[in-house]
């Protein structure tokens, strides 16, 4: 399998021509570029350069067809002046895929979720019928859509899933209007396989005494809601995510 370095600094990529000299930048939107296939440099090519760098982990890509291992690092150098700004690689069809794929792999996925609680302490969870959790209890939410801010994802998903209105306080008027109290928002960033899909998780903290009746699951998404006590909470999840957010309820 081929190995390929992906050196990020500030934005920017380090990429190579045919030939393994760089930097090479590339165009965004270029369609034609006969045989000047721009490409991740090697191990001894970036060595050739003089630059130094840290391993930060390794992501492995497979196509039909090819695939390679790309060291993902940091280098040490102070500005990279002359190398391509990771924004204009992916329109360009003289990038090799291998790099495009790379960086369309560091781009975070964000998903908002919200911990709903009534007054007696219990926690709304929804049984998901598809996606990742099949099958499984997780708490309400999904991916922030383009342009929404994380907390209105998460009251989004709640109304979405269960046919519920949430609030959610917003004290600084982050995302709309003022609403006083405390958002619990719990941030968290993972990236689980080798694959290297990088996550970032917000879940926020809100109150409803809906009665269990009154909940409308999505159709075709959440097979079933209940009330859990913290405990069961914590003990039916499997979203390593949505435990953490449960544990610091109790910090």
């Amino acid at each position: 399998m081929k190995e390929y370095l992906y050196l990020e600094h500030d934005g920017k990529l380090l990429l190579v021509n045919n030939d393994g000299k760089g930097p090479e930048k590339p165009v965004m939107g270029r369609t034609h570029f006969g045989d000047s296939l721009i490409r991740l440099p090697t191990i001894d090519e970036v060595k050739d350069m003089g630059i130094k760098w840290e391993k930060k982990r390794e992501n492995s890509i497979h196509f039909e067809d090819d695939g390679a291992k790309v060291i993902i690092a940091s280098p040490r150098i102070e500005w990279p002046e002359n190398w391509a700004w990771k924004d204009f690689v992916i329109s360009d069809n003289a990038v090799d895929p291998i790099a495009r794929e790379s960086v369309y792999r560091t781009i975070h996925r964000v998903v908002s979720k919200v911990i709903i609680e009534n007054d007696q302490g219990m926690i709304l969870m929804a049984k998901s019928s598809r996606g990742f959790f099949n099958g499984c209890w997780t708490l309400p939410g999904g991916f922030v859509d383009y342009g929404e801010h994380p907390r209105q994802a998460a009251i989004r998903e709640a109304k979405e899933e269960l046919g519920i209105e949430i609030e959610i306080a917003d004290h600084l008027g982050e995302s709309g209007n003022r609403k006083k109290g405390n958002d619990g928002a719990f941030i968290q960033e993972n990236i689980f396989t080798s694959e290297g899909i990088n996550w970032l998780s917000f879940t926020y903290r809100a109150i409803s005494n809906t009665n269990i009746e009154n909940i409308i699951p999505k159709k075709g998404e959440i097979e079933e809601a209940k009330w859990f006590t913290k405990e069961n909470a914590l003990r039916n999840s499997v979203s390593l995510f949505d435990k953490e957010a449960l544990l610091a309820l109790n910090k």
